[in-house]
């Protein structure tokens, strides 16, 4: 649905009631919740393609110490004088219902944001102070968030909440589900540490004696909502290594600009350096049967992480992300093991490892999770892609 057809709609609406309470029906010109929220997410898409940028404006009037007429005054003022403040292309409708009213500006033009937040704040200030007195002004709480945005200083994660509304429906919709794939976890990743607790010990004996260093590698990862963590696993390199070889080449990866280093067939290129100068003799073997990423058992145990889900990038990995490819971080945990990992593993185009990523998260489900725990023995055996 594109931008005039959304403006036809609201055209009908403003001509007939709505089916909310009485302050909704004398309010013309504004999208329904369901509605409004649909645009949202079609700009968002839309701007994933496009790769420009678009402005979600929210705008709550506060409570009133009134009885609610009061409330119901202030908005039929307020709405108006926004409406007239905004472009015909722009979407005004109900964020939450009778609660924060949203407004969304595309085709913002060539300017960034350092520029059109003020230019926006400035317009829709200037709308309300020519009809609002100075104790109701104070009520009014604007916010404005961009998309693309900033991934940058999200220790605690982005507000989804404002412009994902439908993964947070769906991950209300999968409640229980999450819940008893959280505890799948808890249970799968105490019972592999017990388990696999003798191998542990042989691999730190063995790291130790070939070379020196730590035996635990901690490296800096993005989780889900861009919560950055710290990921576990046995070290595979030697202790002093240039990071810039990896930085370089998965740079050049995700752009598509590396030629096939070992050509699957697919015909693609492997994710991870074939022949990485900075292996250590057992590091090699670690990284080829997939050992190193044992430790990650505890990621998962303290919640950072899933048994199943698309691997976490590295910081400078996601500054080379395209838009589209953020959002496999968006829509569930990031896992030890995945369906890209079962399906080629390194051997994917960075494209189609997102793909995936997003097909599982589409798809997800308890019985789609322990299929590729199961096909997961045979892909770390088969060392398929695994470099």
């Amino acid at each position: 649905m594109g931008l005039a057809a959304l403006k036809v709609l609201i055209s009908k609406l403003s001509s007939k009631p709505s089916a909310g309470n009485g302050s909704s029906n004398e309010l013309h010109g504004l999208l329904p919740e369901r509605m409004f929220l649909r645009a949202l997410c079609l700009e968002r898409k839309r701007a994933e393609r496009s790769r420009k940028l678009f402005v979600l404006m929210l705008l709550d009037l506060g409570k009133s110490s009134d009885n609610g007429n009061g409330d119901n005054t202030l908005l039929q003022r307020t709405v108006p004088a926004i409406l007239s403040s905004i472009r015909e292309t722009d979407i005004a409708g109900w964020h939450k219902e009778d609660a924060a009213l949203g407004v969304i500006f595309a085709e913002l033009g060539a300017g960034d944001k350092t520029s059109i937040l003020p230019a926006l704040r400035a317009r829709i200030t200037a709308a309300l102070r020519s009809i609002l007195h100075t104790e109701e002004l104070d009520r009014v709480r604007i916010a404005f968030h961009c998309f693309p945005e900033d991934w940058e200083g999200h220790e605690t994660g982005l507000p989804i909440a404002k412009l994902y509304p439908d993964l947070v429906q769906r991950d209300e919709a999968r409640k229980v589900s999450r819940a008893i794939k959280r505890a799948t976890d808890v249970l799968g990743s105490a019972l592999a540490l017990v388990l696999l607790s003798p191998i542990f010990l042989a691999i730190a004996v063995a790291i130790k004696l070939s070379s020196p260093g730590p035996i635990l590698f901690r490296q800096k990862r993005i989780g889900q909502y861009g919560v950055p963590f710290a990921c576990l696993k046995f070290r595979t390199m030697h202790a002093v290594n240039n990071a810039q070889i990896h930085m370089d080449y998965v740079k050049r990866f995700i752009a598509g600009k590396v030629d096939p280093g070992v050509p699957g067939t697919n015909g693609g290129a492997v994710y991870k350096i074939t022949k990485d100068p900075r292996l250590t003799c057992v590091g090699g073997l670690l990284r080829k049967t997939s050992l190193d990423e044992l430790p990650q058992f505890l990621n998962v145990l303290w919640g950072e992480m899933s048994m199943v889900g698309p691997r976490p990038p590295i910081p400078y990995e996601l500054e080379a992300y395209d838009i589209w490819h953020r959002r496999r971080l968006l829509e569930v945990k990031p896992g030890i093991t995945g369906l890209w990992q079962v399906n080629g593993r390194s051997r994917l185009r960075f494209d189609d490892m997102v793909r995936l990523d997003l097909q599982y998260a589409a798809a997800w489900s308890l019985w789609l999770d322990l299929k590729i725990l199961l096909r997961t023995p045979q892909a770390v055996v088969s060392g398929e892609g695994a470099y």
